[in-house]
């Protein structure tokens, strides 16, 4: 073998292992869960509920808007993030999304029901397993935004929480309605 067809030769060898070596990685990237899916699965998991508490509220005639709960839970997550050394401003906001973006879902259901009163609830779900769910639902979050403050705070953000989002709605099989809700729910996370 001369010099130079030697020289092919492991070029093509070299350059076949690093094309391998780049499928593997790229393979390997697409299987690691992406960085910010605990929380916006969270997130998407709380919004989902909406569906139980609209059907609650609808079946009892009860408002959709409850501001005194919802001072509630923004001063619960609030305190958690204090107690888990996170930016307490920055929850209150990520939180004020989350519960606008599911209020937002809960007046798409009530107009749905309205516009087609046969789709509508007749039994009231307990709202108070709603709101432990929820509560639960919480803490959580807030446990993976002080888990993922470097994350949530890096200049790879934007690109997690949309791998994020993306792998959420998929798994979840979330329609238009919660697609959008979800995006408006985790819009600040990214400051």
């Amino acid at each position: 073998m001369t010099v130079t067809a030697l020289a092919r030769h492991v070029g093509s060898v070299v350059v076949g292992a690093a094309l391998a070596l780049m499928a593997t990685s790229v393979h390997a990237d697409a299987d690691e869960p992406a960085p910010l899916f605990a929380l916006v699965d969270a997130a998407a998991q709380r919004l989902l509920t909406a569906d139980a508490v609209a059907a609650s509220k609808w079946a009892t005639g009860a408002a959709i808007e409850d501001p005194a709960r919802e001072r509630q839970v923004i001063e619960a997550v609030t305190a958690a993030a204090g107690e888990k050394g996170v930016d307490s401003g920055y929850v209150a906001r990520a939180f004020r999304n989350q519960i606008d973006a599911t209020v937002a879902v809960q007046y798409d259901l009530f107009s749905g029901w309205k516009l087609d009163p046969v789709a509508a609830p007749t039994t009231a779900p307990d709202l108070s397993d709603s709101r432990a769910a929820i509560d639960t639902l919480n803490r959580a979050m807030v446990s993976e935004i002080a888990g993922q403050w470097d994350a949530l705070h890096s200049p790879l953000c934007l690109r997690d929480l949309d791998a994020a989002r993306s792998a959420v709605v998929d798994e979840r099989s979330l329609d238009d309605i919660y697609r959008r809700a979800l995006t408006f729910a985790t819009r600040s996370y990214c400051p």
